[in-house]
């Protein structure tokens, strides 16, 4: 079988799984969220917390909570790496210095995962699975009450109450994100990967360019359990530094499609649960399928340009092999990294460093488009919607009419909350990524020079704005100005945007619904589907042609 045939085999047996789950996941996590019934391990964390989870809360009260709860899980994880050299299962190994142990809670509560470190030669058992696993859960349960708090405000009228974020949180947390990971992490042991909590291990003896070599010391983990959670929840970090590169990981070319499969899964499937919740499944579609072009589209680009033939080592390697696996070849490496790049996991199966030029490109524009197709586990679908308001805002300026979305008015409040969510991530993107160019010290952390250098920087500021976590590879970021000026991105843009899509929230919750009429746009209709995806390349063109020009695109049309 062709590489090309092998590709598009694997993407049309991912596309049939994502199918088969969207609908009955998706009606699942509308039920979830609609429930009025609590059960009893839900009501014991309730009484912990001191919440009631039958209080509605309006917008101030619901961000105020989501705000506390993520600066006391910063402080937390924060903390735990600190103190890992004086706590049991650390094997050994030391404090996290300030600067990274600050990167990485900052990281993982926004559901980043950037990684500045290796995990397996510098965090134990006990951060690992006691602290930054149980991040992987809480920040994409975070993403999800964000989420479904904007679809109630299109769906309630003449009330700001937008629900109640500790039961979103809990119910986002044991009903849905739970026993999905409990299931994935059994297929990924029935593949293959590992799952101890063994220590570190001499391995075999291996060969050097002197005759047989010394030993490699390897650590075992509870590898398969956090693995399910990182691409299920979009988080990304992955227990070893190869991430889903290494065997322990993802050890089978089925693994590998099962871990895309549980990347794409829940975002996709919330497109079920907007259209539910507020009475449309048709509304739910016409997101999914703007999502679904994109997806399709970039994966088709990215094959194309890896697989091209230039020159003769390329021609027999049947394509850019540089940085991939030979386990998995050019078409699940693609798939992977089109994955990865248009959500905000940041897992990796390749080194993306290695991708030709314009390849590379594909992958930042994926990030800059705001990772929404699908996006991350809840924020993939708020910053649709939020594109969809920009989208029928200008289709309401071209007939001259004031714009409706699923009957609610776009007014001058609206439309200014979204304006200043897609201002927000390209200002950090852009701002760090100058400073960094601009300034002396940043720049000794480049390993290449010229556009390919570039496009290092402007990749990992990209990547920790748009809460992506992936690397370009080829960029040393364990350095004080890296790890604090990343982890800032990464907080602004997590929780800046979070800000003004629950101001949103609370103004389409308090108005009153309009009928539709003969003039208004229908937004279920494919017609609204091409506008919304045109608006989303046109905002992101606009606003980042002028960086990918310096670096990737430069860097494609040299090679």
């Amino acid at each position: 079988m062709s590489p090309v045939l092998s590709g598009v085999l694997q993407l049309l047996a991912l596309i049939a799984a994502l199918a088969l789950a969207h609908r009955p996941l998706g009606d699942y996590m509308a039920r979830v969220y609609s429930s009025k019934k609590h059960y009893a391990p839900e009501k014991w964390i309730y009484k912990a917390v001191g919440a009631n989870p039958n209080t509605e809360m309006r917008q101030p009260a619901y961000l105020r909570s989501v705000l506390a709860f993520s600066a006391v899980s910063v402080l937390f994880l924060y903390a735990l790496q600190r103190l890992q050299g004086h706590l049991p299962g650390s094997l050994g190994f030391v404090s996290i210095k300030p600067d990274q142990a600050f990167n990485t809670a900052a990281s993982f509560v926004s559901n980043t995962n950037w990684q500045s470190y290796s995990g397996e030669q510098a965090m134990g058992p006990l951060v690992q699975t006691g602290g930054l696993a149980v991040q992987n859960f809480l920040s994409a349960a975070v993403g999800m009450a964000v989420a479904v708090a904007l679809v109630r405000g299109f769906a309630r009228s003449r009330t700001g109450e937008l629900g109640n974020f500790w039961s979103d949180l809990v119910r986002g947390t044991l009903r849905i994100l739970l026993p999905l990971s409990v299931i994935a992490a059994v297929v990924l042991v029935a593949c293959g990967v590992i799952q101890n909590f063994s220590g570190i291990h001499e391995v075999g003896q291996f060969v050097n360019g002197h005759g047989p070599g010394t030993t490699q010391q390897w650590n075992g983990g509870a590898v398969a359990s956090q693995e399910a959670i990182k691409e299920l929840g979009t988080n990304g970090g992955g227990y070893f530094n190869a991430n889903s590169a290494h065997p322990f990981e993802n050890p089978t070319p089925f693994s590998n499609l099962f871990e895309i499969f549980l990347i794409l899964l829940v975002p996709f499937a919330l497109t079920r649960t907007f259209g539910r919740m507020v009475g449309s499944v048709r509304q739910g579609y016409a997101i999914l399928a703007t999502m679904v072009t994109i997806w399709i589209g970039f994966t088709a680009l990215m094959m194309w340009t890896e697989f091209a033939h230039h020159g003769p080592a390329l021609q027999a390697a049947g394509g850019a092999m540089e940085g991939k696996e030979t386990r998995f070849g050019i078409g699940a490496s693609a798939i992977f990294s089109v994955a990865t790049t248009l959500t905000s996991t940041g897992a990796v199966n390749s080194f993306h460093s290695s991708y030709t030029g314009l390849g590379g490109g594909i992958q930042l524009l994926g990030m800059q488009l705001g990772e929404i197709a699908p996006g991350g586990v809840g924020s993939g679908l708020y910053g649709m919607l939020i594109m969809a308001i920009i989208a029928v805002f200008l289709a309401g300026l071209m007939v001259g009419r004031t714009p409706e979305y699923l009957g609610k008015k776009i007014g001058t409040r609206q439309i200014k909350f979204a304006a200043c969510y897609i201002l927000i991530t390209p200002a950090l993107v852009l701002g760090f990524t100058a400073l960094a160019m601009a300034l002396p010290t940043p720049a000794h952390s480049m390993s290449n020079g010229g556009a390919h250098g570039f496009s290092e920087v402007l990749y990992a500021y990209t990547s920790a704005g748009n809460n992506n976590g992936s690397a370009f590879a080829g960029l040393n970021a364990n350095t004080q100005w890296f790890n604090t000026t990343t982890g800032l991105a990464m907080l602004l843009g997590r929780f800046l945007p979070m800000v003004f899509v629950l101001a949103l929230a609370g103004s389409l919750a308090e108005q009153q619904p309009v009928p539709a009429t003969a003039g208004t746009l229908r937004t279920e209709k494919p017609l609204f589907t091409f506008l919304l995806v045109g608006t989303i390349v046109i905002v992101t063109g606009l606003t980042y042609f002028p960086a990918l020009a310096l670096g990737p695109l430069a860097e494609g049309l040299a090679s």
